[in-house]
């Protein structure tokens, strides 16, 4: 239980970087001109934490030593499609129609940051997504699958149907209705919308290929690493495979921001490392693992707070103005005080 009742330190501070180019109608002063959020999927924030007094992940260390380090807690379902959803959308699911891994919708179009961002500032601004997984962070359409098909009877074997399934007819016959991904509707909007890459490897090695290509733009990237969820599901939490997933992830953080050295964007790029959700201690499950975190290299970040606190904060530090968005925003940015009630 000591890891679950652990609470990572808040670090400071790193100077704000000019603006490039002139900001949007509907915006505020900005600290930066491009942002880079990076996902370690399932990372535990107690477990992070240990990691970080031993030493073990000098990437994190080194952003939040520049910036900060905050407890993110989360009062809703503890998966990846909600957890990614709120996170990139600084929405409750009320709005969304993301609930969990098994009821969800399309996100309505409009609301993801990637979406925020380009009717903020424009074409020019590029939005980017780099993720390893496949299912839960996708955005294929809508399916149908006869229930007398082989595919329906494994996913009923494997449990992947719920007791009460959306069933439509078609030519006469029952079938399966299975929704369209939640980012069905975002990623044709971006520059680049790549997922299922799956090894961390292969995630990091396109990063530094896109950032290469979109250098001499503003940017907004989610690159998103799915091995420590995948470890800790395969493995546990308290195994030596997921202490190397953390690494893994950890590595890739440091490359990422050495290449936004060498590319001289570093200065003027909001770096953030976050997860959608932790794990249960010593399991290899995340049923209720509400425990997460957020290292940035802004020393603005002055407060823990939600998974629904980390759009805001992007947006608002990229310079876009929060009372401007229809429908509002549900979190608030963590570079300003909040005291008010959270629910």
């Amino acid at each position: 239980m000591k890891r679950m009742l652990a609470a990572l330190a808040a670090c400071c501070l790193l100077e704000t970087a000019a603006l490039a180019e002139p900001p949007a109608a509907a915006s505020v002063a900005p600290a930066f001109t491009s942002a880079i959020l990076i996902g370690w999927d399932g990372a535990q924030r107690a477990h992070v934490k240990e990691m970080l007094d031993r030493g073990e992940l000098p990437a994190l260390r080194a952003l939040a030593t520049e910036g900060a380090l905050v407890a993110i807690d989360i009062a809703r379902t503890t998966d990846t499609k909600a957890g990614w959803t709120q996170i990139l959308t600084g929405l409750e699911p009320e709005t969304t129609g993301v609930f969990s891994n098994g009821r969800y919708q399309p996100i309505p179009e409009g609301l993801t940051i990637f979406e925020r961002l380009k009717t903020a500032f424009g074409p020019s601004f590029a939005t980017v997504a780099v993720i390893g997984k496949k299912g839960h962070v996708d955005a294929e359409g809508e399916e149908r699958i006869r229930v007398d098909s082989p595919r329906f009877k494994r996913m009923k074997k494997n449990g992947k149907i719920s007791p009460n399934p959306a069933v439509v007819s078609g030519d006469g016959k029952p079938y399966l209705l299975i929704p369209a991904k939640p980012y069905f509707n975002a990623a044709p909007t971006l520059d680049v919308w790549i997922n299922g890459l799956g090894q961390d490897d292969k995630v990091g090695a396109k990063a530094l290929e896109l950032l290469e290509r979109f250098k001499g733009r503003r940017f907004f990237f989610f690159v998103h690493f799915a091995e420590v969820d995948h470890q800790g599901h395969k493995f546990g939490e308290n195994s030596p495979e997921y202490d190397a997933a953390l690494k893994s992830a950890d590595t890739w953080t440091g490359r990422i921001r050495e290449k936004l050295k060498a590319l001289g964007v570093a200065d003027r790029t909001l770096v953030c490392v976050t997860a959608d959700h932790g794990f249960d201690e010593g399991m290899k499950s995340h049923g209720d693992a509400p425990y997460v975190f957020l290292g940035t290299n802004d020393k603005a970040v002055l407060r823990p707070g939600r998974r629904e606190d980390i759009t805001p904060t992007i947006l608002e530090r990229l310079g876009v103005d929060l009372a401007t968005l229809n429908p509002p925003l549900a979190g608030h940015s963590l570079a300003k005080p909040w005291t008010q009630p959270i629910w």
